[in-house]
């Protein structure tokens, strides 16, 4: 058969121009013949052109990608920022119109300060008073802007090169390590929005963020974020975060201190130094770092920051003018209805004297409370207006915070006794009235003596001093239950009181601040004290809202009531059950106090300047080892008081003599029968106390006419006329008798 002819070769599309080049239709040849040279081969036989050729045809794809690339970006990119535009305009949309727009009010701050204007507390929401950003540590807003927004004075409320590197370094850690929000997202946060993560609430967390910068000045951004930013502990505001902290004012913060609160912002509650100090201290170290970075602090101030002492906070707010704190709140609302603005509540609290007072209820308690099973004590100090100078609620506020001087009830013992007598006084007996300490029955009850000893014919005022409970049991029955408790609650008994035997020995319950001010009234010449911690209230721009003077108290006893009382009470301090509580070179007076098998324990006393009350005990009830009022409470009472009169002139419990009877309503007139056997009644009752006062001048002066003007001040009085002997020397009715 005759041989078919082979087809014609293929030619073979190129995209060079003109014809094939030979090298090529001589690969095609070689292809179709079966012949494949091998790559060393066609290496060989490649000329420089073929090679130059195909590099430019490389270089041609690559640039068309590229080209590609660019082109698709760029569309994405402007479909991606009308898809944004869309979003930002669909959420823009459903907020309020931004003429509407305000920065809400920070909440109310109650600013409490002592007596002399010393900061005690701050309460309300934020837990501290708004600072002006001069007025704040300069350190603070300088370890805020390196740690958190380096370019916080150079962006536009959005900074999209620290968005950009937040982003990278998340993608490079694999988790969210870094926030891109600058410091006016956060203020917009805090002020505007809810915590939750959503892409509504970071559209309008930015559009408030423009807002603000277009608002305010970069200065007044940065104050109003420190002001209100949660630092941790329930502290809101760096002024709130450095007396949590620090207990100090945030003008005084340090270098090391303003790196911790910077610190604090990216976990304020899991990096608060009041739980995790060592987690505080670490990222302090960063803030440091970071202040060195952008040149706010040199290497040598970071060495005298790192060596700094470890900042260690309580976990909770610790110090007893807490408890003052919260019993001005509890009592605010009352006085001026609902707090709506910043207020400062001016205070009767002497800070040294709650010093002094806090540091003798827990040296006694760590001295021995363990050992005499005690967990708790509790001391109120009031001068002779009723004004609260001291006031300890329990052993340490950062443990327990509730208040036992001002809301635990408690049985008195023998410290209601001094209610007891003034009865029996007002209704004609004396101090030197007599009556036989023999064995009592009275109904079902037979009250016994503490020491089980019976002394047969006592007067009134041995009776007290020893405290002899059977004498006391018979003038309850005698002036009858219900007169004892009239008489408390004129002298300022506010708790319910059963009106029945026993009263005679303290049964029912009370207040340590009530039954401390209710001893008031023998110190001040019979005036009611009546007891209050808070003196003016005003707005931060001065505006009164509240003042209390008590300048015009009622009388509540008659002054020769008040007198003989203070005479018995001062041999109970002097040769009674009292005499842990004698002071060096002052006259005390004062009354121990046990309740049954040792639960509570109590000493109450006075000077001519203040009438203090300690008790001890425990919150459960549980009794003590044999603790009585005389022993640790009058220790205790001791130490507090010496220091409280420590540099005072001494003033001795002012008696002086006849005036007036001041007419007290509701007092039973004197009963004849009761002073038969008592020749010296008449003498006794014209002995009347002349109480000292400080005007607003401060100048002293006594009593004008039926109004009173007891001590206001610790320490201002002066001796006068006629005054008992000096302190320390035991006085007795038959030398006040006698003149001497």
């Amino acid at each position: 058969m005759p041989r078919k002819k082979a087809p014609a070769s293929r030619i073979e599309p190129s995209f060079e121009k003109g014809r094939s080049k030979p090298a090529a239709r001589a690969v095609a040849d070689e292809r179709v013949a079966g012949k494949s040279p091998g790559p060393a081969k066609r290496r060989r036989k490649s000329s420089p052109k073929t090679r130059k050729a195909r590099s430019r045809t490389g270089r041609g794809r690559f640039g068309t990608a590229l080209r590609g690339l660019v082109y698709w970006s760029f569309v994405l990119a402007i479909w991606g920022g009308v898809a944004i535009a869309g979003v930002v305009a669909y959420y823009g949309a459903r907020m309020p119109s931004a003429a509407t727009w305000s920065i809400p009010d920070r909440p109310p701050n109650v600013k409490i300060v002592s007596v002399r204007g010393d900061i005690m507390a701050n309460r309300g929401a934020t837990g501290g008073e708004a600072l002006l950003l001069g007025d704040m540590s300069p350190y603070i807003p300088e370890a805020v802007i390196a740690i958190e927004d380096r370019r916080f004075y150079s962006h536009f409320g959005v900074d999209p090169i620290g968005l950009a590197r937040a982003m990278l370094a998340n993608v490079m850690a694999g988790r969210m390590v870094q926030g891109g929000s600058t410091l006016t997202q956060q203020l917009a946060k805090n002020l505007f929005l809810s915590p939750e993560r959503t892409i509504e609430r970071k559209v309008q967390e930015v559009l408030l963020a423009l807002w603000l910068e277009h608002k305010f000045a970069k200065d007044q951004i940065l104050e109003m974020y420190l002001n209100r930013v949660f630092f941790g502990s329930g502290a809101y505001g760096v002024e709130a975060a450095s007396r949590r902290y620090f207990r100090k004012p945030a003008r005084d913060v340090t270098l090391a201190e303003a790196a911790l609160l910077a610190g604090l912002l990216k976990a304020p509650s899991r990096l608060s130094p009041a739980r995790n100090p060592k987690g505080a201290e670490e990222r302090a170290q960063l803030v440091l770092a970071a202040m060195r970075e952008t040149g706010s602090i040199t290497d040598r101030e970071i060495t005298t920051a790192l060596t700094s002492p470890q900042v260690r906070a309580k976990s909770y707010w610790t110090g007893s003018e807490n408890y003052v704190a919260d019993l001005v709140m509890k009592r605010l609302q009352d006085l001026i209805g609902p707090v709506t603005e910043d207020l400062v509540v001016d205070t009767t609290i002497d800070f040294h004297l709650q010093r002094e007072a806090e540091k003798a209820i827990r040296a006694s308690l760590d001295a021995d409370g363990a050992k005499l099973d005690v967990s708790q004590g509790a001391l109120v100090s009031v001068d002779g207006t009723g004004a609260v100078r001291a006031l300890v609620g329990g052993r340490e506020y950062a443990t327990s915070q509730f208040d036992r001087a001002s809301e635990a009830r408690r049985q008195p013992g023998s410290a209601f006794k001094p209610f007891v007598y003034a009865a029996a006084l007002e209704q004609g007996r004396t101090p030197l009235s007599v009556r036989n300490d023999a064995p009592v029955k009275i109904g079902k009850w037979t009250p016994e003596n503490y020491d089980g000893k019976y002394r047969g014919e006592v007067t009134l005022s041995d009776a007290l001093t020893h405290s002899l409970n059977t004498v006391a049991a018979q003038l309850v029955m005698e002036v009858g239950p219900k007169t004892v408790v009239k008489t408390a609650r004129r002298l300022g008994i506010e708790a319910d009181m059963k009106a029945n035997a026993s009263i005679a020995l303290g049964t029912s319950e009370v207040t340590l601040m009530e039954l401390t001010a209710a001893y008031a009234p023998f110190m001040n010449g019979g005036y009611k004290a009546t007891p209050h911690v808070i003196r003016r209230v005003s707005t931060q721009d001065g505006k009164v809202l509240y003042e209390n003077t008590y300048d015009n108290p009622p009388g509540v006893i008659d002054p020769s009531v008040a007198a003989m009382m203070n005479h018995m009470l001062v041999r109970v301090v002097e040769e009674g059950t009292g005499r842990n509580a004698r002071l060096d070179g002052w006259m005390a007076a004062g009354k121990t106090g046990t309740s049954q098998s040792f639960r509570d324990a109590l000493f109450v006393g006075y000077t001519a300047n203040l009438a203090t009350g300690v008790w001890f005990g425990n919150d459960d009830g549980a009794p003590m080892k044999k603790v009585t009022g005389g022993g640790l409470p009058a220790k205790t009472w001791h130490g507090f008081m010496q220091a409280a009169h420590a540099g005072l002139p001494v003033t001795g419990l002012p008696v002086a003599g006849p005036l007036p009877p001041v007419s007290i309503e509701g007092v039973s007139q004197p009963d004849p029968g009761g002073t038969a056997n008592d020749p010296m009644a008449d003498l006794v009752r014209d002995l009347v106390p002349v109480p000292v006062s400080r005007d607003a001048t401060g100048a002293t002066g006594t009593r004008n006419g039926s109004s009173p003007a007891p001590p206001a001040d610790v320490g201002v009085a002066t001796p006068q006329p006629g005054a008992l002997p000096e302190a320390g020397k035991r006085t007795t009715l038959l030398d006040i008798l006698m003149g001497n």
